[in-house]
């Protein structure tokens, strides 16, 4: 099994850490399936996938350099924030061999002591997943450890201390969290003064489209956003799943509709997009295009006829 991770990091306008972050990833044996800044978010969105130790080692390292550069005191961005590595989702993926360093561990089956040949009984293998949720609370305890940074974990990793969604996590940004004492996963009860907090955890497929609007003020993005989530709110069957947010693109005199979908298996993108064209040709705004931003699934694609995607953001599963 490969490992798939998508680390959001806090920079977007230093392209010679950017050029470093490539040099990085393209000395290990990782297949990189984007790697891209916007200066208007201040955000980098990496995606990377390989064999386990690989894809762990890459985001140690890449916490080196991001570290030795990042300060959210002096950081300026439309994108929510509340870390240096703001969040770290792994997700396993099949075909290559992976075995977990406690399933390593584990005895072979005992010979049996008579002379007459039987079968041994099978000893109960964890599974992909459970498997990748050992490694990334391990992983995580080392990272909180080296850099004094807390870490809370999400999604399918989140064990009962706090909220398990990211939204909820990141509710009072960077300045929220340096007055009060935090309850994370692992690392120190106060945020780490530079970097902030770390969200990490194995989550689910998930799908991250940006849809470009041609006008600048973003007063109606922010309106279809806020109409999105009221109608996902209402139990809107078009919209299960489906996160949004709206920003200005100052750099671009445009703005946008950043959406998440998180069960891309009920919801669809194209219907999606093609709502928020709608909405905005209603109000006479122009469309100008949409991004796919990290990775789709290779049977997403069919339904994703909206979007423009590289072959190298094709991930099978």
């Amino acid at each position: 099994m490969r490992v798939l991770s998508v680390p959001n990091w806090s920079f977007g306008r230093d392209s010679d850490l950017l050029s470093r972050f490539r040099e990085t990833l393209e000395e290990r044996e990782l297949t990189i399936h984007y790697l891209q800044s916007d200066v208007d978010h201040n955000r980098t969105v990496s995606a990377f996938s390989g064999a386990g130790d690989a894809v762990f080692g890459a985001v140690e390292q890449l916490c080196e350099l991001a570290f030795d550069r990042i300060d959210l005191n002096h950081h300026s961005g439309v994108h929510p924030r509340i870390g240096a590595l703001d969040v770290c989702p792994f997700l396993p993926l099949p075909d290559l061999s992976y075995t977990s360093p406690a399933t390593s561990a584990l005895p072979g089956p005992a010979q049996p002591e008579s002379t007459t040949p039987a079968s041994p009984s099978p000893i109960p293998q964890p599974s992909r997943t459970d498997s990748l949720l050992a490694d990334v609370e391990n992983f995580s305890a080392k990272i909180a450890d080296r850099f004094q940074l807390p870490i809370f974990l999400y999604e399918k990793s989140e064990r009962g201390r706090h909220e398990a969604d990211l939204p909820s996590l990141r509710r009072g940004g960077f300045g929220g969290l340096l007055e009060r004492e935090l309850n994370p996963d692992f690392g120190p009860r106060r945020a780490n003064p530079q970097l902030g907090v770390a969200v990490v955890g194995v989550r689910d497929f998930l799908i991250a489209v940006n849809v470009n609007l041609g006008i600048e003020d973003p007063t109606i993005a922010k309106a279809i956003a806020t109409e999105i989530r009221g109608l996902r709110a209402s139990g809107d069957h078009r919209f299960l799943g489906v996160r949004a947010l709206g920003f200005p693109l100052a750099s671009q005199h445009r703005s946008q509709v950043s959406v998440n979908l998180t069960l891309p298996d009920i919801t669809s993108v194209d219907p999606v997009v093609e709502w928020i064209m709608a909405e905005a040709a209603s109000r006479k705004i122009r469309f100008v295009n949409t991004e796919l931003i990290g990775v789709i699934r290779r049977h997403d694609v069919a339904n994703a006829s909206r979007l423009v995607m590289r072959e190298a953001q094709i991930v099978d599963v």
